[in-house]
């Protein structure tokens, strides 16, 4: 979910701090004004950002970072930083480190270089220190810091409270900013203050978008403006033609060359976003491996060809790295910086390629032991996704393909050209293991205005016609030109059968970020859900409830006010009057959307079920599993959580346990709440490092043995103990965490009772997957189980997780 921080506020106290200069520097002692963010700044400020070097369209090869002095004393930077932060940051997310060594002079610069781009031909001037860090173009914060520690604050409130920050900029839709985020940043763009370094505290106010101009200590540099590509003198055609510039592996073998007056049929054009057009050559060579498209980028510019021109194009041969090239994404071979002449107008296009249930082959990437596949000889007759590098900027059609993945805010709809691979019951593809993700999804992303909004099983009728591109957001994708028509596959909300009355029914559901300032209509679709489809449970577990004001973060942890709207909204639906229990965190320790302070809540019917209530649960207090004279075993508090202070759960949530009776009979049975860290980082499925690396799966793994190990000391102290262990587990049924999970045969994953295609909750990049689950432990005898399909396969959907429930007696 997006959220809204309120502009950071920087305090008015200052201490002063003692700066030595070094040798050689006028003057010996400078007393700096010093605190979090403490007032506008008179000496030392971030003068100038960049993230796009090397990007595409890009004359510089590094990202950097320009300090400026307005003050009349240099200021000796030995034990200072500049640090980096993503735009967007999650609970796990860190500061990016790169120290600073010598001074920054008076009324001078002081200029750090960072990470090279694959692309660019101008290097920075000499700079004052060097680090790594590969910045974005377009969203990210930048500190100057008194320290080489790296900040851990991760909203703006929290960094204005930081005293070692001098200074603070937030650019492009970054959340940690000062004031408004500056506008401007690009490719080709950097954001920068005005001359005289002004600093009024509003990032928005104090920088604009200006062509980089780097400069050092030394006073080299300035303003760069990039190389032109040479005009054409002739509408000749140039001695190298598409195949030629996309070769046959995922580099061009022209990339970082300029080439001249490429022959092409302009078959699209993109005026918003990333803006250019796609050109294909119409004399093909005979190579399978070889494109024949390719995307001419023109940056901040409005092309100007339209489709059907015939066109020469001289430009540089760039890979641009959607989300950069840290993130493990592929590459799309561009043209940047063109100039183009056009032959004539209303030219037939080329032939699409048609995309079909032949067409892409089952296996679906080939391998390099976690390397990189960017080097190997494409195969399209044997991997999908060297198919599509193969045919990337081209035109390809699908004609009558079903919907895997329902239409998304961003106007994204995933089909399967192979409707017999993996299909579900309700018409999407599951996955069913790492090495079988589904060869046959596409994602459609329309170029032309059109919306679409398709559910899972749905038709996406006649034909879809457009070039390929690729996306860091679910790799290869048709952008359409020409759209089919939405048939509709007629799935419905599914409702779980109601339990018998001497069966006690419990639920998992991820209601996604719930906070009081959700619409109603939320809570109210929310509520039918839990009444209706899930016919009113005895026991609800909630993921993701978060505090009293959501994702405002000012410490508060309560969520009483969350909980009581929702569960007045279940009454209002003609559910029971249910009763709550957990435990509120330490304020920003469980991770989610900073500030929100997410956590496990567990809702009952008090008519059905009694909660056995233990005084001495907190959020850092360990519950643990307590023999019962001759009656077997209970809590030490309940509710309780699993060991909170163990590094298994930092930056995540901690399991909420509860005791629970169930009044007819007096049985006692157990309940633990799960929310796994989430799979964030995780290389993607598509990218050019194959297999993907799942670092987060190292922390899971950890969570799931000390959710093993507390189930494991229940059942020693009593065998039949009926425990029921549930949630967003955040993994597959046959990961190793759910396997570390099960392990000793302390619990059974409900998931693997069911048939192979309905062994999902969850859809992601058209692939049907469960991230929830609900595992029983050996007390539990036929249990009935069912996944109630409510949500993930919609386009309307109110949480992006489907709930599930469990009934036993």
């Amino acid at each position: 979910m997006s959220s809204r921080i309120p502009p950071a506020l920087r305090g008015k106290g200052a201490k002063a701090v003692l700066v030595a200069l070094p040798i050689g520097l006028t003057g010996s002692l400078v007393a700096l004004p010093f605190t979090a963010q403490a007032a506008p700044s008179s000496d030392a400020v971030i003068s100038e950002v960049y993230g796009g070097g090397g990007n595409s369209g890009a004359s510089l090869t590094h990202d950097f970072i320009e300090l400026g002095n307005a003050g009349s004393a240099p200021l000796d930077l030995g034990g200072w930083s500049v640090q980096y932060l993503s735009g967007s940051p999650g609970s796990t997310t860190k500061w990016q480190v790169t120290p600073l060594t010598g001074a920054l002079p008076a009324g001078g610069s002081y200029l750090v270089a960072e990470a090279k781009g694959a692309g660019g031909d101008t290097a920075l001037p000499t700079p004052d220190a060097t680090g790594t860090i590969a910045m974005s173009a377009t969203a990210g914060t930048v500190a100057l810091v008194h320290s080489t520690t790296a900040l851990t604050c991760l909203t703006a409130a929290d960094c204005a409270a930081d005293g070692t920050i001098k200074d603070l900029v937030g650019f492009g839709t970054a959340v940690v900013r000062e004031g408004s985020p500056a506008t401007g940043a690009g490719n080709t763009t950097s954001v920068a203050r005005g001359a005289a370094l002004t600093d009024t505290d509003d990032n928005g106010a104090d920088f604009t978008g200006a062509t980089p101009g780097p400069r050092n200590s030394a006073g080299d540099g300035g303003s760069t403006t990039p190389t032109p590509t040479p005009t054409p003198t002739d509408t000749t055609p140039g001695a190298l033609r598409i195949h030629d510039i996309q070769g046959t592996t995922r580099i061009s073998p022209q990339n970082g060359k300029t080439v001249t007056n490429v022959p092409g049929v302009v078959t699209a054009v993109r005026s918003t976003g990333s803006k250019g057009y796609w050109i294909e050559d119409t004399a093909p060579d005979a190579d399978p491996a070889t494109s024949e498209g390719v995307f001419v980028f023109t940056g901040s510019a409005t092309p100007q060809v339209k489709v059907g021109d015939s066109v020469l194009v001289s430009g540089k041969v760039s890979e641009y790295y959607p989300g950069g090239q840290s993130s493990g994404s592929q590459s799309v071979t561009e043209l940047t910086g063109p100039q183009a002449i056009v032959l004539s107008s209303g030219n037939e296009l080329p032939k699409a390629t048609v995309v079909d249930a032949s067409t892409l082959p089952d296996a679906y990437v080939p391998q390099a032991g976690g390397g990189s596949i960017e080097g190997l000889e494409l195969q399209p007759a044997t991997y999908a996704l060297d198919w599509l590098e193969a045919h990337e900027g081209m035109r390809v059609q699908v004609t009558d393909t079903r919907v895997v993945g329902a239409s998304n805010d961003y106007n994204e709809t995933w089909i399967t050209t192979k409707p017999q691979q993996n299909p579900t019951p309700r018409g999407g593809t599951v996955v069913t293991g790492y090495t079988n993700p589904n060869s046959g999804r596409l994602l459609i992303t329309p170029l032309i205005g059109d919306k679409l909004k398709a559910d899972v099983g749905d038709t996406l009728t006649g034909t879809t016609t457009g070039p390929v591109d690729y996306s860091n957001y679910g790799g290869y994708t048709l952008a359409a030109t020409a759209l089919g028509q939405v048939k509709s596959g007629g799935i419905t909300p599914e409702v779980a059968s109601k339990g018998k009355s001497n069966e006690v029914s419990v639920a998992t559901y991820n209601v996604e970020n719930l906070a009081p300032g959700d619409a109603q209509s939320k809570f109210d679709r929310l509520a039918e859900g839990v009444v209706k489809n899930l016919a009113a449970p005895d026991v609800v577990s909630l993921e993701e409830i978060q505090d009293n004001n959501g994702a405002t973060d000012d410490g508060t942890v309560a969520s009483d006010k969350t909980v009581a709207k929702f569960v007045d909204a279940i009454k209002a639906a003609g559910g029971p009057a249910y009763d709550w229990r957990s435990i509120d965190p330490v304020n920003d320790e469980d991770g989610g959307q900073p500030g929100g302070n997410i956590r496990i809540v567990f809702l009952f019917n008090p008519e059905r079920v009694s909660f056995v209530d233990r005084p001495g649960g907190d959020s850092t207090t360990a519950v643990e599993a307590v023999r019962d004279g001759n009656k077997g075993v209970r809590l030490s508090a309940s509710p309780g959580r699993i060991d909170p202070t163990s590094d298994a759960w930092k930056s995540s949530r901690k399991p909420l346990v509860g005791e629970f009776v169930f009044r007819q009979n007096h049985k006692q049975f157990f309940v633990i709440g799960n929310h796994f860290n989430s799979k964030g980082g995780d290389q993607p499925v598509h990218g050019a490092l194959q297999p993907p690396t799942l670092g987060s799966e190292v922390q899971r793994t950890k969570q799931a043995e000390e959710v093993n190990g507390f189930v494991a000391s229940l059942l020693a102290k009593d065998a039949k103990a009926k425990v029921v262990v549930l949630g967003d587990m955040n993994d597959y049924q046959y990961s190793k965490p759910l396997a570390t999970l099960t392990s000793g045969g302390v619990l059974t994953d409900l998931i693997n009772t069911l048939p192979v295609n309905e062994r999902y909750s969850y859809v992601y990049e058209g692939n049907s997957q469960t991230l929830d689950h609900i595992l029983v432990s050996p007390g539990i005898k036929k249990p009935d189980y069912d996944v109630v399909h409510i949500n993930a396969e919609f386009s309307d959907q109110t949480s992006d997780h489907d709930p599930q429930v469990v009934r036993f007696k």
